[in-house]
């Protein structure tokens, strides 16, 4: 039975060490991206050398994917807090590991390394935001924590950009910051008590229309993902035509944490007034319009602009699914329900440049984004009339 102490609210200390361990994980793999063009010239010896200098940041994103689910059992079975500390502790030697290395197959390598970092340290963040908090409680707290996830891209991506101009290799030193909240997530960060979580929930089955509400957000998350994803992988090699550096890069790709920071700080207030279907259709179509403004324009500001629009449609979309799901999940299921999240989100991270190659060699990367946003409008606005025709229909 949950005594009283149980649901006592967590620390500030300990809430703050959360967000910050949220801000380590959304911006990790696209830290490097400003790093990108250099980095394939520093490597154009080698055979290849322009795939994997793209796959050093994809790989990351595909590891996550593969390992969250392992994470989501660590979390449920030995604890979020024994996860988060040892998860930010690789992630701290791994991420810095690139400003060392001089192959590119080993800097490849520890990218995959942090990549089940980054899992593990999602996973337990989200786990114990939905342990600590019920109700409009944990969906302020989500929408908090996506804030900060997007404010690391706010400030990391710019720092990064003007790191990359000193040298490609000094922007991974921001991955040390990991073992700073690590010790932090040491001192403050404690477990809801696990047998409080078992019997609440004990470990029993889903029903099959729960499972299948659930894979359905994964492939949301995982759909959404790919196309979002097009802003970090194409802009670079975009605005790199256009004469920009790597610093005005980062700024550019920066804007669309900001507006995602707004999102996702507006998301409390637009979720007592909306349900999950209204939140993640107009989400998608935020998306939609914001890339089919990049696809419309040929300059840095019109670039900006649009990444500023597809922006606000994340920053409501991730803490909307995360709620959606830990509410769906029992507690002691929690951890494995929302690293399946993890996955979907970083699956679609991996694969977005490489489905969407094909589709830039045939219409450009313009082209790209126009039929990315005209996918997404059109998808939306049909999701939303099948809404209404099903609300009509019980009203009837």
């Amino acid at each position: 039975m949950t005594t009283q102490a149980d649901r006592r609210a967590p620390r500030r200390l300990a809430r703050g060490t959360i967000l910050a361990a949220a801000m380590l994980t959304i911006m990790a793999p696209a830290v490097v991206s400003p790093s990108l063009p250099t980095m394939e010239q520093v490597f154009a010896a080698e055979p290849g050398a322009a795939l994997l200098v793209r796959l050093a940041m994809t790989i990351t994103s595909l590891m996550i994917a593969v390992s969250a689910p392992l994470s989501g059992l660590i979390a449920d079975r030995a604890g979020r807090r024994p996860l988060l500390v040892t998860a930010l502790l690789l992630y701290a030697i791994s991420g810095t590991a690139g400003f060392f290395v001089t192959d590119l197959y080993v800097l490849v390598a520890t990218r995959a390394v942090l990549g089940i970092a980054i899992g593990g340290v999602m996973t337990a963040v989200s786990s114990t935001v939905a342990d600590w908090f019920d109700g409009p409680k944990r969906a302020a707290f989500l929408g908090l924590q996506q804030a900060f996830a997007s404010l690391g891209g706010v400030v990391f991506l710019p720092l990064a950009g003007v790191l990359a101009t000193i040298s490609w290799r000094v922007p991974f030193w921001l991955y040390s910051l990991a073992a700073v909240v690590a010790l932090f997530a040491i001192l403050s960060v404690q477990d809801r008590p696990r047998e409080t979580a078992a019997a609440v929930a004990p470990d029993a089955p889903a029903t099959r229309g729960t499972l299948g509400r659930v894979f359905g957000i994964y492939l949301l998350a995982l759909g959404v993902t790919v196309l979002f994803y097009m802003a970090p992988t194409q802009v670079p090699f975009r605005l790199e035509s256009l004469g920009v550096g790597p610093a005005v890069v980062g700024v550019v790709l920066a804007g669309s944490t900001l507006s995602s920071l707004l999102g996702a700080l507006a998301f409390p207030v637009v979720r007592k007034r909306l349900g999950f279907t209204a939140i993640i259709t107009g989400a998608v179509a935020l998306l939609g319009a914001g890339w089919l403004l990049i696809g419309s324009t040929d300059s840095v500001l019109g670039t900006a602009a649009g990444l500023l629009v597809g922006g606000a449609g994340l920053g409501l979309s991730v803490p909307n699914v995360t709620l959606r799901l830990s509410e769906l999940a029992a507690p002691a299921w929690r951890g494995r329900v929302l690293s399946g999240l993890v996955s979907g989100i970083f699956l679609g991270q991996f694969l977005s440049p490489l489905l969407i190659q094909p589709l830039i060699e045939a219409v450009g990367v313009g082209g790209a984004f126009t039929t990315a946003g005209i996918a997404m409008v059109t998808g939306a606005a049909l999701a939303a009339a099948g809404f209404r025709i099903r609300t009509e229909r019980k009203i009837r």
